[in-house]
């Protein structure tokens, strides 16, 4: 196929696509899948945007999709579909938007289903659950130019975080050198659970899905999943990989070529298998600057901290702490430093003597910035394409890689591999390979 064959033929599947809206008017037919935690919170922002519809819901847990197909129907005075297993709800040809908050180990697999199915997708962070995963996503992007897939990392719709960064572009700190990532969250111990026999309501096959199959716990199972390796990439890949995400595009960079990560589990004796505390450093390369490399350091804690350059300082009326928790980013440049506190809020500090500088809080809506593309099928305006948030996660994958083997590791982009390391680029996969038939698809 030549290039102007390929461009024409893109088109006309765009304009396909883009049919079954003809106009800003039309209703965009959502099924939400994966619907606890953060999926809930899915149908909850849908519910408050105008033309569109959440009209299917799915999950593995019976109680849990019926509680949440309620919850539709109170929102959209609609009763919506109900499936179980998300294979049977993407044959479903009225469906215009799959919108995924399954546990991570689902995400990519479910996310190409829904591609081939001929969906758009809003896919929740981390998009993939590894390395050859992040491959595989962009190559299935790239194999259906036609359709949408945003990527769940909320911040790049942030009013105010779009705008501080566009003022540190410009050079209100200078030349900027280093970027901290902070994840400092409140992480109580999960304890020991029992081997048991998984719930009635509970379709246990298909939470598994792709991932080995293991003995039922209470500690495998809602939220907890985040910290075994089967299923979830710590802390790193579920609250980090926002912060992750914001100092990389605000670096400006993309791939690292060395990644050193250190740390493990503190305090707590139980059934956690990732680490609870975890610092990572990359290196990328960055031409033009006096050492030719950029550096981005990032960090997890999970109890007793300090807060750092003003994220999360300061006291309620009430004398208590404003936040426990100390989550966003720090940028040094050689002209003064900028601070982002979680996705709403920035503020400059200038010169030795650090004055203050310009400061905005306000959110923005992720969700809402998809649907406008989803209609206008205009991907330039769209603010977290799947491919950024790929790069991103491979970032979380790589540190991961780096602590489980204990030492630092290189990456090269073009081979897709760690030069003459064969143990750390034989970790960019599941070890055990996919179960069968949930086998995420060699594409690239």
């Amino acid at each position: 196929m030549n290039r102007r064959t390929f461009l024409m033929s893109t088109a006309a599947a765009g304009a396909v696509r883009a049919s079954a809206l003809a106009s800003p008017n039309d209703t965009v037919r959502i099924a939400c899948v994966g619907v606890r935690g953060q999926g809930q919170s899915h149908i909850q922002v849908y519910g408050r945007m105008k033309n569109v519809e959440v009209a299917a819901v799915c999950d593995v847990d019976q109680n849990i999709l019926n509680d949440r197909a309620a919850l539709v129907e109170k929102i959209f005075k609609k009763k919506p579909a109900t499936y179980v297993d998300v294979r049977k709800l993407l044959e479903d040809k009225s469906i215009d938007v799959v919108s995924i908050a399954t546990p991570n180990h689902w995400h990519t697999l479910m996310a190409i289903w829904a591609l081939d199915a001929g969906k758009d997708v809003y896919l929740e962070k981390p998009c993939s659950y590894n390395m050859y995963e992040c491959r595989q996503l962009m190559a299935a992007a790239r194999k259906h130019p036609d359709r949408i897939i945003q990527h769940g990392t909320n911040s790049r719709s942030g009013v105010a975080i779009r705008d501080g960064l566009t003022k540190m572009k410009e050079g209100l700190i200078g030349d900027v050198y280093l970027a901290r990532g902070l994840c400092f969250k409140w992480r109580p111990s999960i304890g020991h659970a029992p081997v048991e026999a998984p719930p009635p309501e509970l379709n246990h096959e298909l939470w598994t899905g792709p991932a080995p199959m293991k003995p039922f716990t209470r500690n495998r199972y809602h939220y907890n999943w985040h910290w075994f390796w089967d299923f979830g990439n710590g802390d790193l890949g579920n609250q980090g990989i926002h912060e992750v995400d914001i100092a990389r595009w605000g670096l400006g960079v993309r791939y690292p070529t060395r990644v050193t990560a250190a740390g493990g589990k503190f305090m707590f004796e139980d059934d956690q298998e990732t680490p609870n505390t975890l610092t990572a450093l990359y290196e990328f390369d960055a031409p033009g600057t006096p050492s030719g490399k950029k550096m981005m350091e990032f960090s997890v804690r999970p109890w007793m901290t300090n807060h750092e350059g003003g994220i999360g300082d300061g006291r309620n009326p009430d004398g208590k702490l404003r936040d426990r928790n100390t989550v966003g980013n720090l940028f040094y440049g050689t002209k003064g430093y900028l601070a982002i506190e979680w996705y709403r809020k920035y503020a400059f500090y200038l010169g030795e003597e650090q004055e203050p500088g310009p400061t905005m809080t306000q959110e923005g809506n992720n969700w809402a910035n998809f649907i406008d593309v989803v209609r206008s099928r205009d991907t330039s305006q769209q603010n977290a394409p799947i491919e950024e948030g790929a790069i991103s996660c491979t970032l979380v994958h790589l540190a991961n890689i780096s602590y489980q083997l204990g030492r630092s590791i290189r990456f090269d982009e073009k081979t897709w591999s760690c030069p003459g390391d064969a143990e750390a680029t034989a970790l960019f996969t599941r070890r055990t390979g996919y179960r069968k038939p949930y086998v995420v698809p060699k594409l690239a």
